[in-house]
């Protein structure tokens, strides 16, 4: 693992000049939290500056269960966007096979990607047979546990500092009138079984089920102690406490309404536009407080094949947001307002608050292969609906969820 540095002074200059004539580039993503919000209008401001060239916004709501469906029918249907942002996993892998997606390799080469990009394996689902088709533009973890100040201070206990810790205090909270974990409607809850897994389950467990589909490790003794805490986590969730969005659950923490919860560190955009400061109005615990790896992720920009005919300062401008979104000032830019991490090793990250630093450190220890990264979309769909279903409904039994979790891994290719 390379390490983070200071380095401005051995910048590669990948600026474009200003384009000689100006184009429109769509751009389709579906961040519309205010952090969200805040850090794509980073990379458009820097688009904007340095090319001339004018970004058009197409936010897509329903995160990414919503947005999928309909960038990838647009593609499809032979009506692609400029680019458009993707999860970084196996989402887009029919449209590369099926020649849709643009081939980046020589812009890789041309800027260096391999260089300076932090970890190799993120490339891996951005590379189809030797080729690069995507951009990571920052490593997203949903390996945290988010805590209130408030909350613990209204209950005169000091904040957890791990997943047990943070489970004996639920009593307490209950009877002091607040939520042990704030939740938001739909995806967020999609998360929760891989962060349990890799900080109760550990490191092999999830190699094992996420990188080598091995079902019988999902039958095995430590997925049981998975099952058992997302049994026991659904012991006080309820839908009449549910929030529409997970932004929603941001705001609960920092009231203390709410104690706790499971999500990624895309949230810590959001609690800093809401004046949250880490380690005064909240605690960011990663791993759990159990696991010092973290499992990553994160999200891609690809570009898609543009029509027969398409003004040559389009498919010109597209180079150009591609060699922007991974140089220097925009990676800054961009993650932190975003509360990701860069994917490049040679910027200056002191202005990095808590969180990111802590996720930084711990970065040397290797990146955990996310279901997102090794599992198609159709297997993480089922996944997603079986956790959903767990929660929602009491009479599925850890047994069952068992079983059916390990025959979605036992069929996933």
């Amino acid at each position: 693992m390379k390490n983070f540095t200071v380095a401005a002074s051995i910048a590669v200059a990948l600026m474009s000049t200003t384009a000689v004539s100006a184009a429109e580039l769509e751009v389709t993503h579906w961040w519309t939290s205010a952090g969200e919000a805040a850090s794509i209008a980073e990379f458009a401001r820097i688009f904007e500056e340095e090319t001339g060239h004018t970004w058009v916004d197409s936010a897509l709501g329903g995160s990414g269960t919503g947005a999928n469906p309909v960038i990838l029918s647009r593609i499809i249907g032979g009506d692609p966007m400029g680019a458009t942002q993707l999860n970084t996993g196996r989402e887009a892998e029919e449209l590369i096979a099926a020649g849709l997606m643009r081939d980046l390799t020589d812009i890789a080469d041309e800027v260096g990607l391999r260089e300076f990009f932090v970890d190799e394996t993120l490339l891996e689902p951005c590379t189809y047979e030797g080729r690069i088709y995507c951009f990571p533009i920052n490593i997203h973890s949903w390996d945290w546990l988010w805590l209130s100040t408030a909350a613990y201070e209204e209950i005169g206990q000091p904040v957890p500092t791990n997943w047990n810790e943070y489970v004996e205090s639920w009593p307490a909270l209950q009877e002091a009138g607040i939520l042990p974990f704030g939740l938001g409607t739909g995806w967020p809850i999609d998360g929760v079984p891989g962060v349990l897994m890799a900080g109760i389950g550990g490191t092999d467990l999830v190699l094992a089920i996420n990188r080598d589909k091995n079902a019988d490790a999902v039958r095995g003794p430590e997925f049981r102690e998975v099952a058992e805490a997302l049994d026991n986590l659904r012991s006080v969730i309820s839908a009449d406490t549910m929030v529409p969005t997970f932004g929603d659950v941001g705001n609960q923490l920092l009231a203390g309404e709410a104690a706790g919860n499971i999500h990624g560190d895309w949230l810590q955009g959001d609690l800093q536009i809401a004046g949250g400061v880490p380690g005064e109005d909240y605690e960011c615990i990663p791993g759990l407080g159990l696991n010092d790896q973290l499992s990553g992720g994160g999200d891609s920009f690809y570009f898609p094949v543009l029509p027969e005919g398409t003004d040559p300062e389009v498919i010109e401008a597209q180079t150009e947001l591609a060699r922007i979104i991974v140089s220097q000032e925009a990676q800054l830019a961009f993650n932190l307002k975003k509360g990701s991490m860069p994917i490049r090793t040679d910027i200056d990250l002191s202005q990095a608050n808590a969180c990111m630093t802590k996720a930084i450190e711990l970065l040397d220890n290797g990146l955990l292969p996310s279901g997102e990264a090794t599992l198609t979309s159709d297997t993480m769909a089922q996944l997603n609906d079986l956790t959903k279903e767990f929660i929602d409904n009491d009479s599925i039994t850890v047994d069952d969820y068992i079983e059916r979790y390990a025959s979605l891994i036992e069929s996933a290719d």
